[in-house]
């Protein structure tokens, strides 16, 4: 996934609104949850953007399926525990207050029957009152076909352009990422292809619900792309 990007993915996000969504998810947490509020687990947490601005609140653990990223995580955040797992079949032993799953990672699941062992699986390493809070990707029609897109990095010591071309086949879209990356001893280039499932709004509630989750749905969310909240 991120394997040849890890090490850039933060310069990319930079202008990303950690802050303001982890205050955005405590409120949430705050106003839903009834199992004390505690603990939280982050399913493909990356880098651990959100842990600085929530650990006030919680004990953060995060889990993600890419090394790398993984890599920059830990030498980020050395006092939180970090776990390399799929999301569809993990198993920590324990159970969460608040397990959530942001940025629109669920789509990796590319599947409908994967999502649902996915969401499944969170709703088992949540405890009875807890929440799971998940950021969907794109539902089927929401994405300009075909679509192009641009990020730029422009530091002093760090120039990054990175352009996204999506293709789309039946309910999987692909981002076929193309990177220019220029430092002040070379000028890479390199490729990554991340495929993402389209689901709709109600395959997502029926996932929820058949995980034994009651669940809302948030229109806004955190960056527009809505966000579900779903009770143990």
């Amino acid at each position: 996934m991120f394997t040849k990007s890890a090490a850039y993915y933060d310069a990319l996000y930079s202008q990303k609104s950690y802050e303001v969504e982890a205050q955005t998810l405590h409120e949430l947490i705050q106003q839903h949850s009834a199992s004390g509020s505690h603990t939280l687990l982050d399913v493909a947490c990356g880098t651990g953007g959100h842990i600085p601005y929530l650990s006030a609140h919680y004990e953060i653990e995060g889990l993600d399926l890419d090394d790398e990223m993984l890599k920059v995580a830990r030498e980020l955040h050395p006092h939180n525990l970090f776990y390399q797992g799929d999301m569809q079949s993990f198993d920590l032993g324990k159970q969460f207050d608040v397990v959530m799953c942001l940025f629109s990672s669920i789509g990796y699941t590319k599947s409908i029957e994967a999502m649902r062992r996915t969401l499944a699986n969170f709703a088992h390493h949540t405890k009875t009152g807890g929440v799971v809070i998940v950021e969907p990707w794109f539902a089927p029609g929401e994405m300009k076909t075909p679509h192009i897109g641009g990020s730029f990095v422009d530091q002093p010591d760090l120039k990054i352009t990175r352009m996204t071309h999506t293709t789309f086949e039946g309910n999987i879209s692909t981002l076929h990422f193309h990177y220019l990356v220029g430092t002040p001893y070379n000028i890479d280039y390199f490729t990554e292809d991340h495929a993402l499932g389209l689901f709709t709004r109600d395959e997502y509630l029926d996932a929820f619900r058949a995980a034994g989750l009651d669940v809302i749905y948030d229109e806004k969310g955190l960056m527009g792309r809505g966000l579900y909240i779903g009770k143990r």
